[in-house]
Parts: C-alpha cells; structure tokens; sequence
C-alpha cells in the first residue's frame, strides 16, 4: 500500500493583488515525491476589510484632529485627503498613502485598488458608514473617499533647479486660497518649482489641499527663509525679477528666456526691503484704473503666462 504526504503551509507576506481583489496571506501545498518536497499548488486567502461605523472610533477622532490642528500634521507627519482625483495625483506625485477609508456606496475596494501598484504593498483600506463618511467629508463631492498621507519634506537643498528653470517665490502668502490657486498656475504653466519664502500657512492645511485642486502634489514646492532662498537662487545664477510698485519696468519688456525667478509678495505689504534690495529688476503690470494692485495670485498668473510665452508655452 502506498501512502501519499502532503503539507499545507500559510505564508504571512505582504498585501497581494489577485484578479482585482487583494490577500494578505498564501496557502502553499507540498507533496512528497521521492526524497523531497515538491510544490503542488498555491492559493490565496481573502483579507477581511475592517469597517468603521462609530464616530468615537480612535481613528476617526485622530483624522479630525488632523484636519484641524497643524501641529498634529507635523508631530505626525500625516494629513488627510479628500476625494479621488487627490487621491490620484498624490499617488503619481508619489506620496506615500497610510490608509484609504471608503463608503462603499459610492467607490468599491477593487477600483480602490487600481489606483496602487500591485507589486508593492498598498495603504489599508477601510470601510466606513455613512454617517462616518459625513462627518469626515469637508464636501459631498469626493467621491466617499478620505485618505491619510504621509507628508515629504520640502527643503531648498532637497530641490535640484532644471536647467534654464522658470521659478515662482511666494513671499509670507497667508491664505490658504492664494497658495492654492498659485499652485494651480504653476501646474498649468508647468514651472520647475514654487519656493514659499517665510512660510505662515502648513502646506497641508486642507483648505490649500482643496483651493490647489490637488496641484500641491503635482508642483514641486520648496519653503525657506527669505534669506535662505534668496541665497540658493544666487547660487544656482536665477535672476530675480521682484513684483513691486517702485523702480519697476513693465513686465513685458523683460526678457524671461534666461533662468528666472518670479517673486511677488502679500497684497497688504508687498515684498520685503530684503527682497527688493536683492532684486534684479523690478516688474511692474500697468494698470489704468483707480487701484494700483491686483490680487496676488491673479499678478502671479499673469506674470508667469508671460514668461512662459516669451519660453515657447
């Protein structure tokens, strides 16, 4: 009589994805053939999806508290995300995703996870109720997806200029919706880097988040001193071309087709004396009528257009 043997073995591993659902774990069957064992089959086993019906869950307290106060962001290192085209662009700005909640009536775990590599772990994924979903969701138009990411550092010396760049510097903004919306300029102008000098507002602060339409994740940002970027700019042979009322020529005399930095400063104060001492030329937008500004990020947005012209855009 012959006797055949065979081991199951469960093997712990990272998350895999399988036929657009994912496992955690893998069932291997041997058998013994001759002096050895020999590999028969394999197969997966499901993960179990955790869900989250509680407002009092910790989780759901922490992405609260995340949402509001800066320095939980910076202890941490996490913020919170909304919706799926943020998600997206985090994603292929290569931020790493922490953990995914989702209202299954509105996305499934499968298109989920389309969105990650299939080869390399993904974030968790959790379901959350409707009620939960309410009362994280800033707007009823994300798509039932909340998501918390990992923050990167963005330092000048962690920024490699490009080769004949075309820079934005951002003075001491303070609005959270200026920021955003000179984020979406510098995407839609493809510039090599927007530098924050004098930083008042967290990046991740999620009114820059949603104002910027995810363009913070697309935009390569860097913050510093004023002094600090106005020495890294030196560095690196950038002209700086400051937005100021005094000693300006008109912005369409400039020639932008060298490297460049394009500074402006708050609508209330304008550039500080550092800058504008340390300035190349001046540039100035006409203006006819009876204010002599305009909001920044609208004096941004023309500025940059122009430059981006004179380079070919």
């Amino acid at each position: 009589m012959s006797v055949i043997l065979m081991r199951l073995m469960m093997t712990d591993g990272r998350q895999l994805l399988y036929g657009g659902l994912v496992f955690s774990r893998m069932a291997v069957l041997h058998i013994w053939i001759g002096r050895g064992w020999k590999l028969l089959f394999t197969f997966a086993v499901m993960e179990d999806i955790k869900h989250i019906n509680s407002l009092q869950n910790d989780l759901i307290k922490k992405i609260l508290v995340l949402k509001e106060k800066s320095r939980e962001r910076k202890k941490t290192g996490l913020f919170v995300l909304e919706g799926l085209r943020e998600l997206q662009l985090a994603v292929r700005g290569r931020y790493s995703v922490a953990k995914v909640l989702f209202l299954k009536d509105l996305i499934s775990e499968t298109d989920l996870r389309h969105f990650f590599d299939p080869d390399k772990s993904g974030p968790e994924l959790i379901s959350i109720s409707n009620e939960v979903y309410k009362k994280l969701a800033y707007r009823e138009s994300t798509e039932g997806i909340i998501a918390l990411i990992h923050t990167k550092t963005h330092t000048l010396e962690a920024l490699a200029p490009k080769i004949n760049p075309l820079i934005l510097v951002a003075e001491a903004p303070e609005k959270p919706g200026n920021i955003g919306a000179l984020l979406r300029t510098a995407d839609a102008a493809r510039l090599d880097a927007v530098i924050i000098a004098n930083p008042k507002t967290d990046l991740y602060n999620p009114n820059i988040i949603r104002s910027s339409v995810g363009c913070l994740f697309t935009s390569t940002i860097a913050t510093g001193t004023t002094s600090e970027v106005i020495t890294f700019l030196r560095q690196n042979k950038i002209a700086i071309y400051c937005a100021a009322l005094t000693a300006s020529k008109n912005y369409v005399e400039i020639d932008f087709n060298g490297p460049s930095a394009i500074v402006v400063g708050t609508e209330s104060t304008g550039l500080s004396e550092e800058w504008l001492d340390s300035s190349d030329q001046n540039i100035i937008i006409p203006m006819q009528g009876e204010i002599d500004s305009l909001n920044v990020s609208v004096s941004a947005a023309i500025l940059i257009f122009e430059a981006a012209r004179q380079r070919g855009f």
